[in-house]
């Protein structure tokens, strides 16, 4: 396979350097991406880099992931209006870990294969690293002019964010850039991947191999993703969508791809799933004969959530969604786990009754008109009732005398109302 053809076709492809291509269908080669170890948990955001090296892997090159310990205790300034916060040795190597554990689903670390990946730390190579050894044998290679025409650099002296940068900062290519030098000489690493907004740090890196004489350097990036309406990819009202399920539910997760736009979904599709150009352009066409029916969301949310969690999950999360939208059934209801339970129904009206008069029990009537206020009156309620237009967790409730108890209660604490075919009422019994 042609890596270089195999990005370009899925719209992955933003600036390559000459040869780079060349190189590629020449020899096996060694190649890296940079991860930013500010969390312990990669979120969506950086699902197209490690596609990048995955692709790379299937196509017989050698991918290094590479944990910006280093880097990460500095802050990279790129797309930053501030100064990030300084993270321990301690929160690194945990939050490096997560990460290794998260890209072996994707990378095979594991096996003898000569181009089996690797994940190394720039904090090892620079922490015995002095500043005058660095000042002397790297800093004197770069001119402050060269540093100053990044873009990086010239949006924060320039005032576009109204902020200055620190040393600290304005180091960080430097840092960068040696990371390539150190690769090169350790691991024969000739290429340096990531998205566009890192190119002026890729160069600066290139420049410093050039500089230092290492012979043969080469980059490309992947284009920054963002949404059809400008909006800013992988973010939501509440936050990163992120790969672990201690952040995202998988339900949550597989709801963001299944809510994409038309336009977002053809592209993404070719970015976040290994379909091939065959089956992703069939699937596009027979999308828009009927966009209602959301073909290409449906099989984009299940190929990322089966990628990056499993088939279960995937299943679990479809079950879910059917919950609400669909005819779905109590048993369904109740295997749902409390935390995939309250984000299925999050937004619905809800309201408090006391646990205490459960365990006594309490007339449906009274529940619905007195504890609550479902329903206006008692009157009202009967006349859902026995007219069959009203469930309790997914089944139809018509007694109108038979008590609601604790054994009612899903996860031991709520009880699901519904009136008609849309309207949902949560109930927690405390």
């Amino acid at each position: 396979m042609n890596f270089v053809e195999e990005l370009r076709w899925r719209g992955m492809l933003q600036d390559i350097m000459p040869g780079t291509e060349e190189q590629l269908l020449k020899e096996q080669t060694t190649a890296y991406v940079g991860i930013d170890p500010t969390a312990d948990s990669l979120h969506i955001g950086h699902l197209c880099g490690i596609m990048m090296l995955r692709h790379l892997q299937r196509c017989g090159h050698k991918p290094i992931a590479l944990i910006g310990g280093a880097t990460g205790m500095i802050g990279d300034p790129s797309g930053k209006s501030a100064e990030r916060n300084l993270l321990t040795e301690e929160t690194l190597r945990h939050n490096q870990e997560c990460i290794k554990k998260q890209l072996s689903k994707f990378l095979d670390f594991e096996s003898d294969a000569p181009n089996a990946a690797e994940m190394v730390n720039n904090y090892d190579w620079m922490k015995d690293f002095t500043f005058l050894d660095f000042a002397r044998e790297i800093g004197k290679l770069i001119t402050v002019n060269y540093m100053m025409a990044k873009d990086s650099v010239k949006k924060r002296f320039n005032g576009e964010y109204q902020q200055g940068m620190s040393f600290t900062e304005f180091t960080y290519q430097l840092l960068q850039g040696y990371d390539f030098v150190w690769l090169n000489e350790h691991k024969n690493c000739k290429m340096q991947m990531g998205g566009s907004d890192q190119w002026g740090n890729i160069t600066t890196g290139i420049e410093l191999m050039r500089k230092m004489n290492r012979g043969e350097a080469y980059a490309l990036t992947c284009p920054l993703i963002t949404k059809a309406d400008g909006g800013k990819f992988g973010k939501t009202e509440s936050g990163n969508i992120w790969l672990d399920r201690r952040y995202t539910s998988p339900y949550k997760f597989y709801q963001f791809w299944l809510n994409v736009s038309d336009q977002d979904a053809e592209r993404y599709i070719k970015i976040f799933t290994f379909l091939d150009k065959e089956e992703i352009d069939s699937l596009i066409a027979e999308h828009r004969q009927a966009q209602h029916l959301r073909l290409l969301q449906k099989r984009l949310a299940k190929e990322v959530t089966i990628m990056v969690h499993s088939e279960d999950d995937y299943n679990q999360a479809v079950e879910a969604s059917n919950i609400l939208f669909g005819n779905a059934t109590a048993d369904a209801l109740r295997r749902l786990d409390e935390q995939t339970f309250l984000q299925v129904f999050d937004g619905v009206e809800r309201f408090t009754i006391s646990k205490a008069e459960l365990e006594v029990g309490i007339a449906p009537l009274d529940l619905l008109a007195v504890n609550t206020s479902i329903f206006s009156s008692k009157g009202e309620a009967r006349k859902m009732m026995q007219a069959n237009g009203f469930s309790m967790n997914k089944e139809k409730l018509t007694d109108t005398q038979a008590p609601i108890t604790t054994e009612h209660l899903l996860n031991g604490k709520y009880l699901l109302f519904q009136k008609g075919k849309k309207n949902y009422y949560l109930v927690t019994a405390q």
